[in-house]
């Protein structure tokens, strides 16, 4: 069945077509008449036909919205002071203050690019003023 349908279309493309290149000539008698064109003429039109289609298709598949390229995500954990603890959340308080909605998150990786910002003696200021932390999870004999 679908043959039959292919088929049904190529012969109204190349019937297409070949009005396309023959255009209707007048007699003096008022009669139309077909001119025939050259091999050379009709491969052109065919060729611009192609090209034409594949333009279109070019230009459904730009149209297409794009799936932006998903950033990995890494999880981690970190180990904070609880006075560090409480300036993310002073810093969250005042956000949310001046209407700007920031997950502590956003607030330690906005830390994060001001200090890639900041000159290499001033770097080391920042990193020398941030108290120093035990790393890793309590043991559990501590916990009790």
């Amino acid at each position: 069945m679908s043959k039959a349908k292919s088929k049904s279309t190529k012969t109204t493309e190349s019937t297409e077509i070949k009005t396309a290149i023959q255009p209707p000539i007048l007699q003096e008698d008022g009669k139309k008449v077909a001119k025939k064109a050259p091999a050379a003429k009709m491969k052109a039109v065919i060729e611009a036909k192609k090209t034409e289609v594949a333009v279109e298709k070019e230009i459904k598949t730009a149209s297409k919205k794009t799936k932006s390229a998903k950033v990995k995500v890494i999880r981690d954990s970190f180990s904070f002071p609880e006075h560090d603890y409480l300036k993310i959340s002073e810093l969250k308080k005042t956000c949310l203050a001046a209407g700007i909605h920031v997950k502590k998150s956003e607030i330690l990786r906005a830390g994060l690019h001001l200090l890639t910002g900041l000159k290499l003696a001033d770097l080391k200021i920042a990193v020398e003023n941030v108290e120093k932390v035990q790393t890793g999870r309590p043991s559990t004999s501590e916990a009790e």
